[in-house]
């Protein structure tokens, strides 16, 4: 008896992981900045979030756009890293808070 609700409480968790692996701290790692990356973490809303966007397209600079409020992998990452405001911009792991094209250029 034993082993068969060891089989059920077993396949109930696999039936469910994407909800237990949060609570267990087991999700991914949030993003990190790699040599040469850029991550801009942002939200649909935010006018300086944009303007970031638009800054890094027309400078041709490659970056990951991540939304905090659609993601809860980037909310992580973002918090991960003291995030206070958006945009916060890590690029190659040097964090730039807000608009700041200058600060942005001088890290990349």
């Amino acid at each position: 008896m034993k082993k068969i609700l060891l089989v059920l409480a077993a396949l109930v968790i696999w039936q469910h992981w994407g909800r237990v692996e949060p609570l267990l701290g087991l999700g991914p790692a949030p993003a990190v900045a790699r040599h040469g990356q850029v991550i801009l973490y942002g939200t649909a809303w935010c006018g300086y979030c944009a303007k970031t966007r638009a800054f890094l397209a027309e400078r041709g600079i490659p970056y990951l756009d991540l939304d905090i409020e659609a993601s809860a992998e980037a909310r992580r990452g973002y918090e991960a890293l003291g995030g206070n405001g958006v945009p916060l911009v890590d690029v190659k792991g040097t964090l730039v808070r807000g608009y700041n094209p200058d600060a942005i250029l001088a890290a990349y």
